[in-house]
């Protein structure tokens, strides 16, 4: 595997592992104070309000980790292009929803540069892995 794709892999591997902390705090921990702090809940009340959406949402962030992550895998395992895909898929997803946060408010910008920096970063090294044979 060349360098490009190893940067690649590594970064949608650990853009897979905050998705899975991601995980855990709207599907797990969700009314914790260190949960509700991070997602700016105000009180165990609206915790509990929302604690079914927020656990639906945090599979949606698992199914992301494990695609990006088994991806991965597939890829260095002999896989390449249904690895890569996965990888991909996974990553794009993962952006766009960052972007998707990003555009509800500009309180939400923080969170959007730590949800997406990292997918991103390994979008973009695919690329280049496949526009210059790296």
């Amino acid at each position: 595997m060349s360098v490009l794709l190893v940067i690649s892999a590594v970064c949608a591997v650990l853009a897979g592992l905050v998705h899975v902390f991601i995980f855990f705090l709207e599907s797990v921990a969700w009314t914790s104070p260190r949960a509700r702090s991070v997602f700016g809940i105000s009180s165990e009340a609206e915790a509990q309000s929302t604690r079914a959406m927020a656990f639906n949402q945090g599979f949606y962030n698992l199914f992301l980790a494990i695609g990006a992550i088994l991806g991965v895998v597939l890829a260095a395992t002999g896989s390449g292009a249904v690895g890569w895909t996965l990888v991909v898929f996974s990553c794009a997803s993962m952006l766009g929803a960052a972007v998707v946060l990003a555009g509800t408010g500009r309180k939400y910008l923080n969170s959007a540069f730590k949800q997406g920096t990292l997918p991103l970063i390994a979008l973009l090294f695919a690329f280049l892995a496949s526009t210059f044979g790296g």
